[in-house]
């Protein structure tokens, strides 16, 4: 038996759409897998196939091949499903019901009790942000509103694997920090955790492996840190009293160079030339505010990885 919390193995899914019966392969080969408390961001350009693997985790679709392990037997497994949340991109909540009716709906569904669904529903809903909202039916919600229900659905049986399709959508910036900071404590606490987002920036924060999915095919897989380039790619200096003089030599030899609120900056491709360009700026009398190395990010490489080299067609 494997001990993997999740394992998805070479996974196919087929549609056949039209009055021609036109195949479209919307997912090709997909595999990888996560242990116990590791969390996965699986990212991806529109339509590349993220949201289908996801349904044939939950079974709400099939695939045509290949197989999906939960807690290491297949998917199908009542009691292994019972142990994962899942957060839709768009979570559809019933209008004319309040959220803790709403929850409480749901807690019957995942066999909670009465007393332990009140708690529960309670806790989540003070700690996500709608304390001030338990009295006003979900029609009336605003799309973060339930976006931060749809989340408190999905933590309300306290479940060992998140499932989460674009958690951060419709939130503003308190919404958001109120959502990473309750994914760490997920976390934190040793729960497994599986989520797709087009905000690469939330990803690289939260996530310790990364998969990247482009046309329906996995174009890389692994530990962030050894998907990421590690040389310095470039480096920003900021600097204060550039002469004409100065500006002209520092342009001749960096990648650009930008004024801003009378800031100069000046960026340089690789971290070779940075002592040189130092010791130019101090000999021209300048000051250096900061010195800033740029690594590559999840952003540069899902660039590189799903634009850029995109998948091996057969």
């Amino acid at each position: 038996m494997s001990s993997s919390v999740l394992e998805v193995r070479d996974v196919y899914k087929t549609y056949r759409i039209g009055f021609f019966r036109k195949k479209v392969e919307a997912v090709r080969g997909v595999s990888f897998k996560i242990e116990r408390g590791e969390m996965l961001g699986f990212v991806g350009p529109n339509g590349a196939g993220k949201t289908t693997t996801m349904k044939m985790i939950l079974q709400l679709i099939f695939p045509s091949s290949g197989s999906i392990n939960l807690f290491g037997v297949p998917t199908g497994n009542a009691p292994a499903r019972a142990r994962l949340g899942y957060l839709p991109e768009n979570p559809y909540i019933y209008s004319y019901l309040k959220p803790l009716e709403f929850l409480d709906l749901c807690g019957r569904l995942v066999g909670l009790d009465g007393r332990d669904r009140r708690k529960r529903s309670i806790e989540l809903t003070g700690r996500l942000g709608l304390s001030h909202a338990l009295d006003r039916p979900v029609g009336k919600f605003s799309k973060g509103m339930m976006q931060r229900l749809g989340f408190c659905q999905a933590l309300l049986h306290d479940p060992e694997l998140l499932i989460l399709d674009e958690p951060f959508s419709g939130l503003d910036p308190i919404g958001r920090k109120d959502i990473r900071d309750t994914l760490l404590e997920q976390r934190a606490a040793g729960k497994t955790l599986l989520m797709t987002s087009h905000v690469l920036s939330d990803v690289e924060r939260l996530c310790d492996h990364v998969a990247i999915v482009q046309r329906g095919q996995l174009v890389a897989s692994g530990k962030l840190n050894d998907l990421l380039k590690p040389e310095v790619r470039r480096v920003e200096i900021e600097l204060d009293n550039v002469s004409p003089t100065l500006r002209d030599k520092l342009k001749a030899e960096a990648t650009s160079l930008r004024e801003l609120h009378g800031h100069t900056f000046v960026v340089i491709e690789g971290d070779a030339n940075v002592p040189s360009m130092l010791k130019l700026a101090f000999e021209e009398g300048a000051q250096v505010h900061a010195v800033i190395p740029h690594r590559e990010t999840l952003e540069d490489l899902f660039v590189r990885k799903a634009v850029t080299d995109g998948p091996n067609e057969s």
